[in-house]
């Protein structure tokens, strides 16, 4: 972490609590605490069709309010794609657009605060320290950086398993999640704490403070789990033995073709060719990590039901993408499989259905349009992603045809509910996969000549989708 993060946290004025203002319960707009991962792909969410892992705190907020199950972001111009994510689901623009504009556009939080909520920011922000001042009105501690530490790919937690690495994840000498408290809190006792355990023991602190408040809070929460260092105590680790684990169906040991960053930070955390006992190990450490991260958004729930205000506040989770983790031969999410670019979402909270799963193709950047209708506020004019709001509350409503994905010049996408697309223009190799009957996208039909029709007609979606987002990449090269 850099000593400018150290410096942003207390560059802000100290939060208060407010004094009352004079107007019934009833005429209060409900809290918002919005709870962001980085790197939670859908594939690794029980209730989302996982067995394996244990993520009984998200399973009973699905259950308890609206899934939506084929939520999608839609890309990346840069490698660190938790930056394009944010950025977003923030202005609530569309990927090119959004680059532009991250720095003028009118922020979701802003929105929220302009409309009279205390607008207050925990934990990973990604994006810039202009845009964290100018979206939140008060600072917890708080992180304008993407991972902590073990950055060095010849680092211990790379490549991985080896002879002689002997690196745990409940190592706290190896730092990374593992924060050094008197670092991060002044006159802090010297103990080692983890970092969701931080951001959730200051999530909790805030919502003791603010409860019985008039003024409604937005509270923003972002983990860095389940992000590598995948790091997270020993007890949880070990209710995860690597040999049994089982491989994902689409697991090979290397990727078919270079899909432009095969050799990027993330995919060196394994050794190439991928093994089976690598894929293993890294998969229960990674399951590992989400069930650490779910136990603290546990936390955050018993908060607001011990405080009080859980009946009057809105909670939604989802995270920034997802994460290869061993499928298609890869381990990062600088990819468009649905393993990187599906996400979980979910939310439980005044005017959000119980026991509602939306199976409708939706974009995650559409939480600013749909926060903002459920709670009242207007948002920005701008804003280019739909509310939700209409599929939660009728099936007949109808989400995203076709779902554009890109990542940076090297890949595009167009995934309807049947068929998935993906170019590669660089190289001119297209994939074309049958969602139906091919869900873990292991079967390339693109050349098959009775397909031939199909991926004209797919290729032609993509090139309007692209036209109408203003994306100049030409893919020619993939006709």
């Amino acid at each position: 972490m850099s000593h400018r993060d150290k410096k942003l946290r207390h560059s802000n004025k100290a939060e208060r609590r407010p004094a009352a203002v004079a107007r019934s319960a009833a005429s209060r707009r409900p809290n918002v605490v919005f709870i962001i991962a980085d790197d939670l792909t859908a594939h690794a969410v029980r209730s989302l069709g996982n067995a394996e892992v244990r993520t009984e705190h998200l399973d009973k907020l699905a259950a308890a309010g609206c899934s939506f199950r084929h939520c999608f972001h839609q890309g990346s111009w840069t490698p660190a794609v938790c930056i394009a994510s944010r950025t977003m689901l923030f202005t609530g623009l569309s990927a090119f657009r959004a680059q532009q504009q991250a720095e003028t556009a009118l922020l979701w939080p802003a929105a929220m605060a302009a409309a009279g909520y205390h607008t207050h920011s925990i934990g990973k922000w990604h994006l810039s320290r202009r845009n964290l001042r100018r979206g939140f009105k008060t600072l917890g501690l708080t992180s304008c950086g993407g991972m902590f530490d073990s950055t060095d790919p010849n680092g211990a937690a790379y490549h991985r398993p080896a002879p002689g690495n002997d690196w745990k994840p409940w190592d706290t000498s190896q730092k990374g999640h593992w924060l050094r408290l008197k670092d991060w809190k002044a006159d802090a006792k010297d103990r080692v704490i983890h970092s969701a355990e931080l951001w959730t023991d200051e999530a909790v602190e805030f919502i003791n403070r603010r409860a019985g408040c008039d003024e409604p809070f937005f509270l923003h929460v972002g983990f860095h789990l389940p992000h590598d260092p995948r790091q997270s105590p020993r007890e949880i680790v070990a209710s995860y033995p690597p040999e049994k684990i089982a491989l994902p169906p689409n697991y090979m040991p290397c990727h078919p073709f270079d899909q432009g960053d095969y050799d990027i930070r993330d995919e060196l955390l394994a050794p190439f060719p991928r093994t089976p006992e690598a894929v293993r190990l890294h998969r229960a450490e990674y399951y590992a990590a989400v069930t650490m991260l779910d136990r603290q958004i546990g936390r955050l729930l018993a908060a607001l039901e011990t405080t009080g205000e859980a009946q009057r506040t809105l909670v939604v989770v989802t995270s920034d993408h997802g994460l290869a983790v061993g499928e298609h031969g890869l381990m990062g999410k600088q990819n468009l499989y649905d393993c990187s670019v599906r996400v979980p979402l979910m939310m439980r909270g005044p005017g959000v259905p119980r026991g509602c799963a939306v199976e409708a193709q939706v974009y995650q950047h559409s939480l600013y349009a749909t926060v903002c209708e459920l709670t009242g506020v207007t948002s920005g004019p701008t804003l280019e992603f739909r509310s939700l709001l209409p599929l939660m509350r009728s099936e007949a409503a109808a989400g995203e045809d076709a779902v554009f994905g890109f990542y940076r010049h090297f890949q595009r996408s167009l995934r309807t509910r049947e068929h998935k697309l993906i170019v590669y223009p660089q190289s001119g190799v297209v994939q074309l996969f049958d969602l139906q009957a091919d869900p873990w996208e292991t079967t390339n039909l693109a050349y098959a000549p009775k397909q031939a029709g199909l991926r004209r007609k797919l290729l032609g979606q993509l090139v309007r989708q692209q036209r109408r987002l203003g994306d100049v990449l030409s893919l020619a090269a993939c006709k």
